[in-house]
């Protein structure tokens, strides 16, 4: 992953001529639930801005908005994204933190905000918070049927389930893929396969389905790993409908081309057309997350971008509406 997308003054100048007014988020107060912390954040829409933009046949804009946190703050950095609940969604961010918070929709069902955020630090095995950047580079998150929240991690690639959201417990090991990956390249997409088992692809490409004794090989990866311009999945969901995944890829050009785009994927691994691609001089940035779900006969899916801590970069969440 590359973690310094220096998207220019360009695309925040573009993003600002259409961003609404920051409204400040409803906090959280539920203090029975322990081991999460209130988190304060204001939002404020965004649309895709001023060309830039390609959506395929059948899909509509839903709404976006922008995190607006203070300099320092653990909801930032966030680099995947899962549904939970009534509106609710969970994410995890590359310095090690779980955060939920609620999806906020207008009468007509467009994201116009989030609030409610917390935070709960990851821990390593034996319960102590994770402290290092090389223990919790968390790039992605799955959520089993049965609730069981798993975690993926690169620089010291491993899964790790953490049992039920609503009652987090020490981490224990799960089967990955064996294969050497890169540093910075590892597992950036898991996606809930079935009720015990698991999809993940790597960032430098291949693609595996795990299960609670081994891996399987479903896509090799290139002889070549893949480089940043290319386009890399960096988020993945499974298709509500039961078919196949959505996922998200990014590809980047020094110094100024950042570039996302949607698709879904096949039970075989096979990529379909472009469904959503975001470029310059439209809203775009460093897309990471992905969840799906169904809405009005419609799939919902937000994506979630990584703004690294950069002060050039930025947190959006942007929905969008495929019609089946």
């Amino acid at each position: 992953m590359n973690r310094k997308l220096y998207l220019s003054a360009i695309a925040c100048l573009t993003l600002a001529a259409c961003a609404s007014a920051a409204i400040t988020s409803q906090p959280w107060t539920d203090s029975a639930s322990a081991g999460w912390t209130a988190q304060s954040a204001s939002t404020r829409t965004v649309g895709l801005g001023m060309g830039g933009w390609t959506l395929g046949d059948g899909v509509t804009f839903a709404g976006g908005v922008q995190i607006l946190t203070p300099t320092v703050s653990t909801l930032r950095s966030l680099s995947d994204l899962k549904l939970v609940g009534d509106d609710g969604f969970v994410a995890v961010s590359d310095a090690g933190d779980l955060v939920r918070g609620q999806i906020k929709l207008d009468e007509d069902g467009r994201l116009v905000g989030l609030e409610q955020f917390r935070s709960h630090r990851l821990s390593l095995t034996d319960g102590s918070p994770i402290t290092q950047k090389v223990d919790g580079d968390a790039e992605g998150l799955a959520i089993l049927p049965d609730g069981q929240l798993l975690v993926s991690f690169e620089r010291e690639h491993r899964i790790w389930t953490y049992g039920p959201l609503d009652a987090l417990q020490n981490p224990a090991s799960l089967p990955r893929p064996i294969w050497p990956f890169n540093e910075n390249g590892g597992m950036e997409a898991i996606a809930a396969a079935s009720q015990d088992s698991w999809r993940v692809a790597g960032e430098d490409g291949g693609i595996w389905d795990c299960t609670r004794i081994t891996c399987s090989l479903v896509q090799m990866p290139p002889d070549e790993p893949l480089k940043d311009s290319d386009y890399r999945i960096t988020g993945m969901d499974r298709d509500p409908d039961g078919h196949g995944y959505w996922v998200v890829q990014r590809s980047f050009k020094p110094p100024l081309d950042a570039r996302a785009r949607v698709r879904h994927m096949a039970e075989d691994g096979t990529l379909g057309p472009v469904t959503v691609e975001l470029k310059l001089p439209g809203t775009t940035d460093n897309f990471e997350g992905i969840a799906a779900t169904k809405r009005g006969g419609k799939t919902r899916l937000y994506i979630l971008s990584d703004d690294n801590e950069n002060p050039l970069q930025r947190t959006l969440m942007l929905a969008f509406d495929v019609t089946p």
